[in-house]
């Protein structure tokens, strides 16, 4: 019997732990991640010259940009954070284009666990700007009768991002599976393009949410 968790197949064991397809392809999506990091780091303190430092240096001010014009303020912390999401996201969607390669992020596990990195970093980031009790304060306003409906919000929310990268990357992936298998290699192309065009905006859409999340924490008390 094909063992399955979140509709992934289990490929094999480490020990007791159950190792799933998306396991190894978001892991190797990670790995080459951290592999490019640390070579355009090198690149960027030998060679600043170079067309690649460049190109560091855009992506990470790009990032740097968009947090500031959403949170109103630089913050380096938040700035990673948007960063890794984005990148690896927009790896795992493009990793998905290649013959036979499931993309991560089309597995439910995979973006419910995103989303719980987000979920969680909005009281963290909050707490840690604000303070405990002028964070928990902003959960009581304009009333107190209305703490539960924002608890459930904040819920709300972090089910809808995992819902929805999930079902646009699944989709896409479904369709360009069954156009490949029905007409061949060639001729679904153009709409593995516009697949993996959807995948980069969904990419940027659940970047500039959470950001957005992360930004109404740290401006809580403020409002």
């Amino acid at each position: 019997m094909n063992l399955r968790i979140f509709g992934d197949p289990v490929l094999f064991h480490l020990g007791p732990v159950p190792v799933t397809e998306t396991m190894v392809s978001s892991t190797v999506v990670s790995l080459l991640l951290i592999t490019v990091a640390i070579t355009l780091r090198y690149i960027v303190c030998s060679h600043p010259e170079h067309w690649l430092s460049v190109v560091a240096f855009m992506t990470v001010e790009s990032f740097d940009n968009l947090v500031e014009e959403i949170v109103g303020r630089s913050h380096t912390v938040v700035s990673t954070l948007a960063g890794s999401l984005f990148l690896f996201i927009a790896a795992c969607n493009i990793a998905g284009q290649f013959p036979g390669v499931h993309p991560a992020t089309g597995s439910l596990a995979t973006t419910s666990a995103l989303a719980v990195v987000v979920f969680l970093s909005v009281p963290i980031a909050g707490i840690q700007t604000n303070g405990v009790w002028d964070y928990l304060k902003h959960y009581f306003r304009p009333n107190p009768l209305l703490m539960p409906l924002h608890v459930i919000s904040e819920l709300s929310r972090t089910l809808a991002l995992a819902v929805r990268l999930f079902g646009n990357i699944m989709s896409g992936h479904l369709v360009v599976g069954l156009l490949v298998a029905l007409a061949g290699f060639l001729v679904p192309i153009p709409i593995m393009a516009l697949d993996l065009l959807i995948g980069l905006l969904q990419a940027y859409i659940f970047t500039i949410l959470s950001t957005v999340y992360i930004g109404a924490a740290i401006s809580a008390v403020e409002e």
